[in-house]
């Protein structure tokens, strides 16, 4: 639990919130119903292990805070209690509920104890990763997919190290339980054609007869998209990506738009960003909204964000 005054606002609610959900306790020293309310919070937060943290703001003591959180919630009484989450205030509720009501509410917003324990999964594997130990970051990725199937941000990650490695049937049976969702979901999507990449290649034409093929007729865009699916199989990104260019170029709906989505998953596997954003310094002036850090961004990625713009408009 921690106390918010102005000075650690951003920091410590908006700031912390990117990390886990916080939940913000309006209150003051002479309010009875508070004074229940805020055991029952502080009980949760030990129960709740690190699902959320409780954050206590004094309205007494802190009126401008107090004030425009009310105000954009349209809430004039105390206890109020708001839900932070990725640095926007996302639900709330007034008054002295019982614990039973309480729970209800954090259930809806916070990630279950499976869901946390694969994220701490998840970021081990990064470090792993990033240390040049895939063997081990591949075995967290699997144990985070293993603990919380839900987790499609882990299971992108563990599809992702498969096919970087060539593992493609277990990636195959990994990627099934989640092939409904890549109408909606463009990690997925992308992943799932980099796997259908994976899978077509052993029937492909050599790389000499496709281009070949392409030299005799440059409008053969079979010829050229499976070339293109070739390199991409193989991880050659930008080389995968000039000769979708070249399709896109010259008919940008061939095939039911089959170049263009290629080359935007290929953009989405290549976008991950760099490193988490750090948190901001605390400021001396209240902002309800916070804001992410901006990601690193990779010139070669941007730099083929500007070619598809240009071949497409």
């Amino acid at each position: 639990m921690i106390d918010i005054t102005l000075k650690n606002f951003e920091a410590d609610l908006i700031q912390d919130s990117m990390r886990q959900p916080v939940l913000l306790d309006i209150w003051a020293p002479w309010c009875g119903p508070c004074r229940t309310l805020g055991p029952i919070l502080e009980k949760l937060e030990v129960a709740y292990a690190g699902r959320f943290k409780l954050a206590k703001l004094n309205s007494d003591e802190q009126p401008e805070i107090a004030g425009q959180l009310s105000q954009a919630f349209g809430v004039r009484s105390i206890p109020f209690c708001v839900l932070f989450d990725k640095g926007q205030p996302v639900d709330g509720f007034v008054g002295a509920l019982p614990e039973a009501q309480v729970r209800a509410f954090l259930d809806r917003h916070v990630p279950t104890a499976e869901a946390m324990e694969a994220e701490a999964e998840t970021e081990a594997a990064e470090q792993l990763a990033a240390e040049g130990d895939a063997d081990a970051a591949l075995a967290r990725l699997q144990q985070a997919v293993a603990i919380d199937p839900a987790n499609d941000a882990a299971r992108y990650d563990y599809l992702k190290l498969l096919l970087e490695r060539g593992e493609v049937a277990k990636a195959r049976a990994a990627f099934d339980p989640v092939a409904g969702k890549t109408a909606t979901d463009a990690r997925l999507d992308a992943v799932g054609r980099w796997l259908a990449a994976c899978e077509a290649a052993p029937r492909a034409r050599s790389p000499e007869a496709l281009a070949a093929a392409i030299a005799a007729n440059r409008r053969d865009f079979a010829a050229r998209f499976e070339l293109a699916q070739l390199h991409f199989a193989a991880g050659r990104f930008t080389q995968a990506m000039d000769e979708l260019l070249e399709i896109i170029m010259r008919d940008k709906a061939w095939n039911d738009d089959a170049a263009r989505k290629t080359y935007v998953a290929i953009l989405e596997l290549m976008s991950k960003p760099l490193a988490k954003a750090g948190s901001a310094e605390a400021k001396g002036t209240l902002e309800v909204t916070g804001k992410a850090a901006p990601a690193p961004v990779d010139p070669v990625v941007d730099q083929y964000r500007r070619k598809l713009s240009m071949a497409l408009f």
